[in-house]
């Protein structure tokens, strides 16, 4: 596997000169899930600031961007090798947008591939309703339901390229999302 691309792969154009840009580094703290909320909630807060001149529309906003941010930022850390994540977000004039870059090892790749195989295959609300049935029959948490909210609730683009050039025979990890904003 050189490199391997799922999702919408106009959106690897990112104006990354111009996003408000966030390190998570590893290290003593061990980065975890509960950062992904921290970090998620900052970025939501600082690109809905614009449209508090309407409450409604404010929290809309907020909310909308606080839930894709904090997802894909989850699925960063959970699929991550050790190292940073770069997380990059700008707002313009009708969407959000934002990239993640992260590290993965060979085996969560594989995982995660697998994983937007299913997610990026069909109609996102059909595939939502199939997952949340398969999830109910297997008593268990089923992967996939965060990005198919995102993909049919909140219309929200997906894109991830994967290149095998990364450092230490580890995979580069780009995720890309854009999210109209009303």
């Amino acid at each position: 596997m050189a490199t391997a691309t799922f999702g919408r792969e106009d959106l690897f154009s990112f104006d990354a000169a111009n996003a408000l840009r966030i390190r998570l580094f590893d290290g003593p703290l061990h980065l975890a899930w509960r950062h992904s909320a921290i970090t998620s909630d900052f970025i939501a807060e600082t690109m809905a600031l614009g449209f508090r001149a309407s409450e409604r529309q404010y929290k809309t906003v907020r909310h909308d961007i606080g839930y894709l941010t904090n997802e894909l930022i989850e699925n960063s850390i959970k699929f991550r090798a050790s190292g940073e994540i770069l997380i990059e977000a700008l707002l313009d004039t009708h969407h959000f947008k934002m990239r993640i870059v992260n590290l993965i090892d060979r085996e969560a790749t594989a995982r995660f591939q697998q994983l937007l195989q299913k997610v990026t295959a069909g109609d996102p609300g059909d595939l939502l309703i199939e997952q949340i049935e398969a999830s109910v029959l297997a008593g268990s948490d089923a992967s996939g339901l965060g990005l198919l909210t995102l993909m049919s609730d909140y219309q929200a683009q997906l894109a991830w390229h994967f290149d095998e050039h990364g450092p230490h025979k580890q995979i580069k990890l780009e995720t890309y999302a854009a999210m109209a904003i009303s």
